[in-house]
């Protein structure tokens, strides 16, 4: 039987081969539920423009409340908040409050598991093992000195956008799949870009078919900077 959730979007990322993946936190009569991610039921899971635009044919945006008819749960491994979504209409209901993001931040003492590190990154990465003692895949926190860092993919040449900062203590340096940020910052030359008074949605991928590992992203950067 499908079901409506009404969840304020917190991530809007690009998710391969040609789509997106969309989370927030659910909102109840009485306050904030937990995580959802609403999913297709393709293989590879992510929604496409069709599945997730409004009628007017607008893109959800960070923080936006959204309605969205869904089929049932379907957690896979590590990702538990993922829900297959139903045809229908995503419905804008409003907006989040700036000040609200405090209250449905997330603590936690560490990303997850602090163990592994690409080429590319640092603590960005954990194996399928350690992804296996996992319970959750999506995270909102606060960093502590946070850039955008502009380079070269050393595999393709092209550039590579990055999110370090540290997390209670942790140095981090995540891909950012951010689409807002990525076309903000795209036409800025390489470097170092420091951003403040920020909040990032932190994703756990299920594994890549390059190195097996699960990765961690920066899936959004909530600025009031970006905000649209």
């Amino acid at each position: 039987m499908p079901y409506v959730k009404t969840i304020v979007c917190l991530a809007n990322s690009y998710k391969p081969p040609n789509g997106r993946c969309i989370a927030g936190r659910e909102i109840l009569q009485d306050g904030y539920g937990g995580w959802i991610r609403p999913v297709s039921d393709r293989e590879t899971a992510e929604v496409s423009f069709s599945e997730y635009s409004y009628e007017s044919k607008q893109s959800p945006q960070i923080l936006d409340i959204i309605e969205i008819p869904l089929l049932r749960s379907e957690p896979r491994h590590h990702q538990t908040e993922n829900h297959v979504i139903a045809s229908g209409r995503w419905v804008k209901k409003g907006r989040l409050a700036w000040d609200d993001l405090e209250i449905i931040r997330d603590e936690p003492g560490s990303l997850w598991i602090n163990s592994d590190s690409t080429k590319a990154g640092h603590y960005d990465c954990i194996s399928q093992d350690e992804a296996a003692t996992v319970h959750d895949s999506l995270l909102l926190i606060r960093p502590e000195n946070f850039a955008i860092e502009i380079g070269r993919n050393y595999w393709t040449g092209r550039k590579s956008f990055r999110g370090s900062f540290n997390y209670k203590g942790d140095y981090h340096s995540l891909s950012m799949t951010d689409p807002v940020a990525r076309e903000a910052f795209g036409v800025k030359e390489e470097g170092s870009y420091h951003l403040e008074d920020i909040y990032l949605c932190i994703s756990l991928t299920e594994p890549y078919e390059q190195d097996d590992r699960c990765h961690k992203l920066v899936a959004a950067i909530i600025s009031r900077q970006l905000l649209k």
